[in-house]
């Protein structure tokens, strides 16, 4: 039950999320979309070179986990509103490059409202795969350290999947 109420909060957040997003990406409409595709290539890439340790640069985020006593109080609601707080990205660490990618992609893209909560969900389903593939696997510790080590391997792909996609987007657009 506990585990269910988090995946509802996690996708609950990815969608208030994508619904922002989508929102803010009307700011950017002016642009001519080939500048538009070119900036998102062009985090893609940066993204990429990050995740690779060829250039450091921070991630923009807060940097800190959704306090304990959230779910000590009502592990019910707490279950909920610290998937809710994961599933926004805004109030806790987030690892990996990608999430970001996506975001400047879809506050640049200029698409529908439906493609940008789309993407939100999507990075709430991202979050919720972890602790739902971990319980399916029946052996936490073995699975954590499987984790571990393909982490940043994960972490490249997807990097030069949103290079790779957006680049032909860009292609497609000039």
């Amino acid at each position: 039950m506990l585990l269910a109420l988090f995946v509802l909060g996690l996708l609950g957040g990815g969608l208030l999320s994508g619904v922002v997003l989508g929102l803010l990406s009307g700011l950017s409409s002016p642009l001519p979309p080939p500048w538009r595709y070119a900036a998102i290539v062009a985090v893609a890439l940066l993204g990429l070179l990050r995740e690779t340790r060829v250039v450091t640069i921070p991630l923009p985020q807060n940097a800190r986990q959704v306090p304990q006593d959230v779910l000590r109080r009502n592990p019910r609601r707490g279950a909920l509103r610290f998937g809710f707080e994961l599933g926004t990205g805004v109030r806790t660490y987030v690892s990996a490059t990608a999430p970001y990618v996506l975001a400047a992609a879809v506050l640049l893209g200029g698409q529908r409202l439906l493609v940008a909560v789309l993407a939100g969900v999507g990075f709430g389903a991202g979050r919720a795969a972890t602790p739902l593939l971990r319980r399916a696997s029946g052996a936490v510790e073995g699975w954590d350290a499987d984790l571990a080590t393909r982490l940043r391997l994960v972490a490249v792909t997807g990097c030069a999947a949103f290079v790779a996609a957006f680049g032909l987007l860009l292609l497609y657009q000039v």
